[in-house]
C-alpha cells in the first residue's frame, strides 16, 4: 500500500504527462502555423481549444508589443495575461520565466533587460523548446537562454535572478508551494516575483476540480484567491498583491468547459465569475543589515566592531 507521500508523488507525475503532451502537441502545431486555439482538440492547453473566442488566451499582446517577435512564439502562446506589460524591468536585470512555451514573454523580456541583462525561460517540454530555440534565432536574441526542466525543482543557482515571471503555468503544477520555494530561493534578496495566473474567488464545483482537461486547461488546478497569498508568505514573501486583469463570466466558462465532459451550461453558471485572470506580485525581502552597522548623514554604512 502506498504512503501519502508516494500517491502525492504519483499523482504529480501523472498530471506533469498529461500536461508535457497537451503542451507538446500544441508546439507542433504552432510549428505548423496553427494558432493555439486548435492546439490540443477540444479541451484546452490554456483556455479552449475550440475554433471559437478564447476568453483566456484572446488580445494579451498588442501589435507594438510583438513587432519583430517571430510569429510562431504568438502563435504558440498559451497564457492568461502578459506579465512583460505589468512586470517593472530593468536594463541589466536577469529575468526567469517559469513554462517559457514558445518563448514569447522570454523574447519580450530580453529586449526590456538589455544587452547586458539576461532572459532564461524554463520548460518541460522538447518540443517547446526546440520551438523556443528556433523562434530566438528568428529573433536575433543573443541574451536569451532556454533551459529543460521542472518548475518546481529550477536548475539555477540561489539568489541569481531579479525578477520572476510566468503566464498562466503555475496552476498547472501538482506542488505549487515546492514552486514558490524555487521561485524565493533563486531570486536575489530584494528580488520580485510577477506572474499572471487563473486564480479562484470562492469554492469552484468539486467536479471541476477533479477534471484532468480542465487542470491542463489552468482551470483546476488554480488556487483560491487567499491560498496564494498565504502560499507565497510561507515561502517567505512580502508585499503580496493579487490584482484581478480579467473576470470569466458565465458565457466565457461555458467556452473552456467545452471538451471537459461536463455539463457546460449548468457548470458554467455554478462557476460564473469565480474564475479570473490576475497578476500576482511578491518580493523577496532584503538581505538583513550587518549587526553594528548603520548609515551616516552621507548615506554610506558606518559599521562599528
Amino acid at each position: 500500500m502506498k504512503t501519502q507521500a508516494e500517491s502525492k508523488g504519483t499523482e504529480i507525475s501523472q498530471l506533469q504527462t498529461v500536461v508535457r503532451e497537451k503542451y507538446g502537441q500544441a508546439a507542433l502545431r504552432a510549428r505548423s502555423g496553427e494558432s493555439s486555439a486548435s492546439c490540443c482538440g477540444s479541451s484546452g492547453c490554456c483556455g479552449t481549444t475550440t475554433e471559437a473566442w478564447d476568453p483566456i488566451t484572446a488580445n494579451l499582446y498588442d501589435e507594438g508589443q510583438t513587432a519583430g517577435i517571430p510569429a510562431k512564439a504568438l502563435l504558440a502562446s498559451l497564457g492568461c495575461g502578459n506579465p512583460t506589460a505589468l512586470a517593472e524591468l530593468h536594463e541589466g536585470e536577469t529575468v526567469l520565466d517559469l513554462g517559457s512555451g514558445g518563448g514569447i514573454d522570454v523574447l519580450l523580456s530580453a529586449r526590456r533587460v538589455g544587452p547586458t541583462g539576461k532572459a532564461y525561460g524554463l520548460d518541460m517540454t522538447d518540443e517547446m523548446l526546440e520551438l523556443a530555440e528556433e523562434n530566438r534565432k528568428k529573433a536575433g536574441a543573443t541574451n536569451v537562454t532556454f533551459l529543460k526542466g521542472e518548475i518546481e525543482h529550477i536548475p539555477l543557482p540561489d539568489a541569481s535572478v531579479d525578477v520572476i515571471i510566468s503566464n498562466c503555468v503555475i496552476n498547472l503544477s501538482g506542488d505549487k508551494r515546492q514552486v514558490l520555494r524555487e521561485a524565493f530561493r533563486v531570486l536575489k534578496p530584494g528580488g520580485r516575483f510577477a506572474v499572471s495566473d487563473v486564480v479562484v474567488r470562492g469554492h469552484a464545483p468539486d467536479a471541476v476540480r477533479r477534471n484532468m482537461e480542465l487542470w491542463v486547461g489552468c482551470v483546476a488546478g488554480a488556487l483560491e484567491e487567499e491560498d496564494y497569498r498565504t502560499m507565497l508568505a510561507d515561502a517567505g514573501f512580502e508585499a503580496i498583491d493579487i490584482e484581478v486583469t480579467r473576470v470569466y463570466a458565465a458565457e466565457d466558462a461555458a467556452a473552456f468547459l467545452e471538451g471537459s465532459g461536463l455539463d457546460a451550461a449548468q457548470f458554467s453558471r455554478e462557476i460564473d465569475g469565480k474564475f479570473v485572470s490576475a497578476f500576482v506580485r511578491a518580493t523577496k525581502p532584503s538581505a538583513p543589515a550587518q549587526a553594528g552597522c548603520c548609515t551616516g548623514s552621507d548615506g554610506l554604512p558606518c559599521c562599528v566592531s
